[in-house]
């Protein structure tokens, strides 16, 4: 009873009007679970930004679109599907960035650009999740478990250029510095269609900011979903 009663004051809280990702100033970029999605017969043609920036990702190769599962975006990595906008984000400073997704292995692209080479964040193995930005690189290693799990991640940089990754709401004890600008135009893959994203993804939201009440709503966010 008492799980009832939390699960239906966080759906109450959501209909009459919660934090919202469109409420920051400083969204860039907001593929929202269950919305904006273009299909073409079962598969994702499109996936409209929610944001006000029009960062829409497209894909228009039959056999590259992913397909589409009650909510879930679900990629094959042996047909190399992905989405990609016209456009890049360009994250120079502070970011946050949140993602609802279901990983089946490692060595794959989630967020990358695939217009300039060594732009992604990447699960590089089972316990570890890569970012490169301007050709440098760091890994960030799990306290425990593995990416191979349906679950959700929040990474942050600050203005110290400080990387935090949380993983299902839990900061982890590794971080690292990386600094440079971080390019997003693709879901599921980087220059030139490398490391497929193999699995689903169901939402991201991306900022330009970093704060820990935006960092908790996120997480609180994701979590309801």
């Amino acid at each position: 009873m008492l799980a009832l009663k939390q699960a239906l004051s966080l759906v109450s809280t959501k209909m009459l009007g919660g934090w919202q990702p469109s409420n920051e100033t400083g969204l860039e970029a907001w593929y929202k679970y269950q919305t904006g999605i273009g299909l073409s017969g079962s598969d994702v043609r499109s996936w409209a930004d929610s944001s006000s920036n029009s960062f829409d990702m497209l894909q228009g190769t039959a056999s590259e679109m992913p397909a589409y599962n009650a909510g879930d975006i679900d990629f094959d990595a042996s047909a190399t599907q992905n989405l990609q906008s016209a456009s890049e984000i360009e994250l120079s400073g502070a970011f946050t960035i949140g993602i609802r997704l279901a990983a089946k292995t490692s060595n794959v692209t989630v967020l990358g650009s695939n217009t300039i080479s060594s732009e992604f964040f990447k699960i590089n193995s089972t316990t570890a999740l890569r970012f490169k930005t301007d050709g440098s690189l760091v890994d960030i290693t799990l306290d425990s478990g593995t990416f191979i799990a349906s679950l959700y991640l929040v990474i942050t940089r600050n203005a110290s250029n400080l990387i935090t990754l949380y993983k299902n709401g839990v900061a982890q004890a590794d971080t690292e510095t990386l600094a440079g600008t971080a390019n997003i135009d693709a879901i599921g893959v980087r220059k030139t269609d490398l490391n497929p994203y193999d699995g689903t993804i169901s939402e991201i939201q991306i900022y330009d900011t970093e704060s820990t009440e935006l960092t908790a709503n996120v997480n609180s966010y994701l979590a309801g979903l």
